[in-house]
């Protein structure tokens, strides 16, 4: 007997024709269903591979004990009876999450060989139990008939699921923690540059690569300790020698702080800020270490001693993106949430706060952050301050929310005190000596208000930008101060522009400028307002490898007229794990 099974036929079908032998299991496979009746087994194969039926109850697929408990089985159904008899028998139907059973939708042949399938599971159990006498001849016929018949699409599942079982073996077994995942990022970069100070000759091209290896570990499921590794060969050490802006002309005489800066380069390359001292090309240091924790639905807390205030509080431009989207360090974050080196790519700064979320489009994140929260007394070897309170610190807040789908706005403040003269940004070459004509060794305090906002008016392109101003005053009895900068920048974000996953921005700004002084300070000499306009493509080559050739102009490089127009060219080339 040779058992053919129409195109149409449906779950109600199969219970029928299994009614009075063996259970069945209900198949929650809503995305196998197709319109069309006439549908190949090939096509049906390739769907199934993408998701299985379920043959066996499962997390939200209830047990049923009673056909009444599946609200669309009635009982002038014309196959009430047969499903009523299959519950009765063997109480092993199982329905949708939702409480139905949906016996006219149609089903495959791949479908019905996974409930054959599970139907021999349960015949065997009954047997193995015992309970054979209440299986006749007649019905151990019949089922040798359908497993013949269904055989290679049985054999076909079993195949898969060996599959699936050997390779979750595998990843048990050669994963190196239960509780810790491990991924990282590597750019090689090739950086060339041509302008700069007048009468200077163009630097060479370099080479620059950045690794990091990311570690996040769960203890709770919903708790994470971030541990980050890095390494990179940039250099620039204390007055700045070996960078490219040295090379160029353009940034300050402490630090390197300036506007031809990349995105992917650290704040304070060739040195620890802290105590001043040299560090190596590819010197291995830990560059974040923060723990975050809920403590209420909608409190959460976080702290560690290696941490940014990019941690916690969300970029809302999609320029953001270290290895990915802009190659400048310009386009990818609003100045004020850089303050303080709040986002200095080495883990600065010691740090804790709090993200309290009003609802799925409101919330406020804030921290306090100290840079050498570690030290207990100063022994001449840091100009930063020392301990968790007296030394160079920062209060940071954002508030985020999103008025509408399309549109997400970020307002940040930042109330910071710096043991010397600086804004610790890392954007421009002004920021060493913040209040220009002041002495370097002036502490000061800084009051700073940005905000960033993106609309994404299609589904592939968004309109974002920043504006920021920040306040400079002195924090020093000896000296009366103050200066103002600003800064602000409007550009276009193209998602998957010619090819899926491949992405582009164009932007537009003014680096930070120091637009007011008063007292003491001083607005500085030949001044002129700077402008950097970029431009990048980023290929997707794979999920894993990524190419971002790109580009940034700056007209008035630091806000001095008398530099010439500098072009910094970029091929980047990211590689995620």
């Amino acid at each position: 007997m040779k058992v053919n099974l129409p195109n149409n036929f449906g779950r109600v079908g199969l219970l029928c024709l299994l009614s009075g032998l063996f259970p069945v299991q209900a198949m929650a496979a809503d995305s196998l269903q197709t319109d069309s009746p006439a549908v190949s087994e090939k096509q049906q194969s390739a769907d199934l591979s993408t998701s299985s039926p379920q043959v066996v109850a499962s997390d939200g697929i209830e047990q049923v004990t009673s056909v009444s408990q599946l609200s669309d089985v009635q009982p002038q159904d014309w196959a009430f009876g047969a499903l009523q008899s299959l519950v009765e028998r063997y109480g092993c139907i199982a329905g949708y999450p939702n409480g139905t059973f949906r016996g006219n939708r149609a089903m495959t042949r791949y479908e019905f060989a996974a409930g054959l399938n599970a139907c021999l599971d349960k015949v065997n159990e009954l047997i193995a139990a015992g309970t054979r006498d209440s299986l006749t001849k007649q019905d151990l016929a019949t089922l040798q008939k359908l497993q013949e018949e269904f055989s290679a699409e049985m054999a076909t599942l079993r195949g898969r699921v060996d599959a699936v079982e050997a390779r979750t073996a595998e990843i048990e077994a050669n994963r190196f923690s239960t509780t810790t995942k491990l991924s990282g990022e590597a750019i090689i970069s090739a950086i060339g540059a041509t302008g700069g100070v007048k009468g200077g000759s163009d630097p060479n091209i370099i080479l620059t690569n950045r690794v990091r290896l990311n570690l996040t570990t769960s203890f709770t499921g919903k708790d994470l300790l971030i541990t980050g590794l890095q390494a990179h060969n940039f250099q620039g050490g204390v007055n700045g020698s070996g960078s490219l802006q040295n090379s160029l002309g353009l940034s300050s005489s402490l630090l390197s702080a300036s506007s031809a800066r990349t995105s992917f380069e650290p704040q304070f390359p060739g040195v620890d800020v802290k105590t001043l001292n040299a560090v190596g090309a590819n010197s291995l240091e830990l560059y974040k270490l923060l723990y975050i924790f809920p403590v209420a639905e909608k409190l959460t807390l976080f702290a560690g001693t290696a941490a940014e205030v990019s941690d916690a509080f969300p970029a809302i431009t999609p320029f953001y993106g270290e290895g990915q989207e802009s190659i400048s360090r310009f386009g990818n974050l609003n100045p004020v949430v850089r303050v303080s080196g709040g986002t200095s790519g080495s883990g600065l700064a010691s740090a804790a706060g709090f993200i309290y979320s009003f609802s799925p489009k409101l919330d406020l994140r804030a921290l306090y952050g100290s840079v050498n929260a570690n030290l207990p007394q100063s022994n001449g070897s840091t100009p930063l301050g020392v301990g968790v309170f007296s030394g160079s610190s920062v209060v940071a807040a954002q508030l985020t929310f999103k008025p509408t789908q399309s549109i997400d706005v970020g307002l940040n403040y930042a109330n910071s005190y710096h043991e010397i003269n600086i804004l610790g940004t890392g954007l421009t070459s002004s920021d060493i000596g913040a209040l220009s004509g002041v002495d370097l060794g002036t502490p000061v305090k800084m009051n700073s208000f940005g905000g960033t906002l993106t609309w994404r008016f299609s589904p592939k392109v968004a309109l974002s930008g920043y504006g920021a101003a920040i306040f400079v005053d002195d924090s020093s009895p000896a000296v009366d101060a103050s200066t103002t900068f600003t800064s602000w920048m409007v550009g276009l974000h193209f998602n998957d522009l010619l090819k899926k996953g491949n992405n582009a921005g164009l932007l537009f700004g003014q680096p930070l400028y120091r637009t007011e002084a008063s007292g003491a300070a001083t607005l500085g000499t030949n001044r002129a307002t700077p402008y950097h306009l970029e431009g990048y493509y980023r290929f997707r080559i794979n999920d894993n490898v990524s190419i971002t050739p790109g580009a940034f102009v700056l007209f008035n490089p630091e806000g001095n007229s008398t530099n010439q127009t500098t072009a910094v060219g970029v091929l980047r080339t990211t590689f995620t794990f």
